[in-house]
């Protein structure tokens, strides 16, 4: 079986969100990492605080292109970056963008502003776009609305990240996730799962978040991932979390005793690349 994380940050420069690991994560690491634990592939999302961008990680994906791919950064807010939407996936590795809602250079989102160039941009280029939301969930709605050819990916099931949310609090949102389903171009990550727990392994509350968002999106719009830099971390006092990388996998294709073998070949990696286009080995 495939497996495939959708979501993993390589960290090589700038100061880290609280919930993720300090210190710097490069690719040689990733790539140990990946062998030690089962993973063929890992998309790249460059994290919002590495001044570097999206450098590091193409670099990696073109040194790598059988296990690396990248979903890139764009800074709405700079008027260059429109003439770059049309070209972008002439940069090897990069098969889509990866944008975080609510940022203090988007925050006027609602009221139409900096960025609302961009989702006819992606659209037209056919760029697969990763969200995360936050607070922001209510703005997906209109974008799957009005784009219909703008494929959609909403990052962590819409759950929200923060030092007490966790359990039912993080998925307080999780009903306006699954009222999304109903456009067909809107699919979800099932990443970082394990963080909103407050049980250790194999998190049994998070099975019915799980269960619920399976039933209404299916295997071929739900993504594995990790978040791979948070699962070690978590708070601002870095306590170590007791979730490894392999049970990160093992939770969802030993656990979910509901998901059959076909369910699993696609959840845990195949759906995924068909959805943002990075072709399926041989």
């Amino acid at each position: 079986m495939l497996i495939v994380d959708s979501q993993v940050h390589l960290q090589s420069a700038g100061k880290a969100s609280p919930y993720h690991r300090q210190d710097l994560f490069l690719a040689p690491e990733l790539l140990a990492t990946m062998d030690e634990a089962g993973v063929d592939r890992v998309v790249i999302v460059p994290p919002s605080w590495d001044p570097n961008m999206n450098g590091p990680s193409l670099a990696a994906a073109r040194l790598h292109p059988d296990r690396f791919a990248v979903m890139g950064r764009v800074s709405v807010e700079k008027p260059e970056s429109r003439a770059l939407i049309a070209t972008w996936k002439r940069q090897p590795g990069m098969l889509g963008i990866r944008q975080v809602l609510g940022h203090r250079e988007t925050r006027n989102w609602e009221k139409g502003g900096a960025g609302e160039w961009l989702w006819p941009a992606a659209e037209r280029a056919q760029l697969p776009v990763m969200l995360h939301t936050g607070l922001y969930l209510h703005l997906v709605e209109g974008i799957a609305q009005r784009h219909p050819g703008l494929r959609l990916i909403i990052d962590h099931l819409g759950a929200v990240l923060t030092s007490s949310g966790q359990d039912g609090d993080a998925f307080a949102h999780l009903p306006e996730v699954l009222a999304l389903a109903r456009f067909p171009n809107v699919a979800v990550k099932a990443s970082g799962v394990a963080t909103y727990s407050s049980e250790p392994y194999p998190f049994s509350g998070m099975h019915n978040y799980l269960r619920q968002v399976y039933d209404v999106f299916g295997p071929r719009r739900m993504f594995w991932g990790t978040d791979l830099s948070r699962l070690t971390y978590w708070g601002s006092d870095t306590t170590p979390k007791t979730c490894t990388y392999r049970q990160a996998i093992s939770m969802f294709t030993e656990e979910l005793h509901w998901l059959s073998d076909s369910d699993k070949a696609l959840i845990m990696g195949r759906a995924l690349c068909e959805w943002i286009g990075w072709k399926l080995p041989e």
